[in-house]
């Protein structure tokens, strides 16, 4: 039977998030003969990956799946990173009206939405001009989305100076969690900058003119959050994940996965910090440090920050012994691995890895979950994670290291985390009782998210709602 249904995806630039949008849409052909998506891709110069994977993208998904590279934008230089990405966005809204203007004129299959990033709501604007609804896909859990609609809420509903909170010792009564939480400790401080502030809680604002939100969490994950959604005044909610790129390819031959085939079963720390995900020579001393003293097996992906004021992604290094402790690859030569990029899914999902010390990025945490491997939690980019190494830490999930740190895009970090800290945090995922009790808790996550994905379970039955509505337009 042919397609009648047509929904446009929009991610913001990224791989991240275009990886998460293309899995959905994977889900959404697969439950529906009737549905075709075509998933519109804006492209920051730097992502020199996303033409490849777009190619791949192509080879491998169903045909009723297309993908449109829509001309690129360079982005403007602006005061954050966050106004960096609000522009982007706007500088694409023509390109977006254009590509779903010839969508909509072939009328065959019929456009019945609009999906959009939780970063590009400005694209709202672009289905009320072709009256088609719009529905919200949140890249992060349920908390995030209760936590900008809470702050937006704050400001417009009871007039509260969100700036004023920076520092302070102010406690927020935030309903996705058990217990108030002081607001210096899960909010991120660019949310502080003022237009930052107002971007923030634009985005925040925008969601509740869509008809509906779909969410890359489950609902065993985030109870607390879910439920706290009906007071917030949310549309309608569909948690649809975990939503990942999960399919573990063979890496035979690839020197690092031939090593950790050598390795004792649980034994191995594996240290990798997303995307962009790097550290100014200081912070790697002292991670090395904690590394040597732990005496632990570890493989950890070291990679070269771009240059001070630079928005670039990181490299591998030609020589990571030039930023290393002088002879420290040497002495860890029988337990540890230094290496550049890593894929990180083949290494969570291999039988020696322990614990996986992470930036907190919200697809890094699904991934730990589903492989059950606990993490600790080094929270890296506010604007991306805000309170997901929170709610993995709540849980039991993660043990942390440095909560309150926060690197700059562009201008790095002035925090320097000591070994100490670094090898605390490392001892308490390692060793002990205490660690032993937050493997079980991980295991059981991880089976409770492969059960929401299957036949009956809830992230089935929510994408299942999510279907029905929309083919109901």
């Amino acid at each position: 039977m042919s397609t009648t249904s047509e929904l446009v995806l929009i991610p913001s630039p990224g791989l991240g998030h275009l990886v998460s949008m293309v899995e959905m849409a994977k889900l959404l052909v697969d439950r529906d003969h009737r549905l075709s998506v075509t998933v519109l891709i804006m492209k920051f110069p730097m992502d020199s990956e996303i033409d490849s994977r777009v190619e791949s993208f192509t080879a491998s998904v169903a045909a009723r799946i297309r993908f449109v590279l829509l001309p690129q934008q360079n982005p403007s230089p602006e005061t954050s990173p966050m106004a960096v990405l609000t522009h982007f966005m706007e500088s694409h809204k023509a390109d977006v009206r254009e590509a779903v203007a010839k969508l909509s004129a072939s009328g065959s299959p019929r456009l019945v939405g609009l999906v959009v990033d939780m970063f590009c709501t400005s694209m709202i604007d672009v289905a009320v001009e072709f009256g088609v609804p719009s529905y919200m896909f949140i890249t992060s859990g349920v908390a995030v989305l209760g936590l900008m609609l809470y702050l937006q809420s704050l400001q417009d509903e009871k007039h509260m100076d969100l700036t004023r909170l920076k520092g302070s010792d102010d406690e927020l009564d935030f309903p996705c969690f058990a217990n108030p939480l002081p607001a210096a400790k899960f909010l991120p401080s660019e949310v502080f900058m003022e237009e930052d502030c107002r971007i923030f809680l634009g985005h925040a604002r925008r969601f509740r003119e869509t008809k509906g939100i779909l969410v890359n969490t489950f609902a065993e994950l985030e109870p607390l959050a879910v439920e706290a959604l009906a007071g917030l005044g949310a549309p309608a909610v569909y948690p649809v994940g975990p939503i990942l790129n999960i399919k573990v390819e063979s890496k035979k031959g690839l020197q690092i996965m031939d090593w950790l085939d050598q390795q004792p079963d649980a034994s191995v720390l594996f240290l990798c910090f997303g995307s962009y995900g790097s550290f100014d020579e200081g912070q790697v001393k002292e991670i090395a440090c904690a590394l040597e003293r732990s005496g632990c097996r570890f493989l950890w992906s070291l990679r070269r920050p771009p240059a001070k004021g630079k928005l670039e992604a990181p490299c591998d290094y030609a020589d990571p012994a030039d930023v290393l402790p002088q002879g420290f690859l040497d002495r860890t030569a029988g337990t540890g691995r230094v290496i550049g990029w890593a894929p990180q899914v083949e290494v969570l999902a291999h039988r020696a890895i322990r614990g996986f010390v992470s930036h907190c990025g919200w697809n890094s945490t699904l991934e730990s979950i589903w492989f059950g491997v606990p993490m600790v939690a080094w929270p890296q980019y506010a604007e991306q994670q805000f309170n997901s190494f929170e709610l993995v830490v709540e849980l039991g999930l993660a043990a942390e290291i440095k909560m309150d740190y926060r690197r700059d895009l562009v201008k790095g970090s002035n925090i320097l985390v000591t070994a100490g800290e670094i090898e605390s945090g490392i001892r308490k995922l390692m060793e002990g009782e205490e660690a032993g009790e937050r493997r079980k808790k991980v295991k059981e996550m991880s089976e409770k998210s492969r059960k929401a994905l299957a036949e009956g379970g809830s992230s089935y039955l929510s994408l299942g709602r999510f279907i029905d509505d929309v083919r109901s337009q």
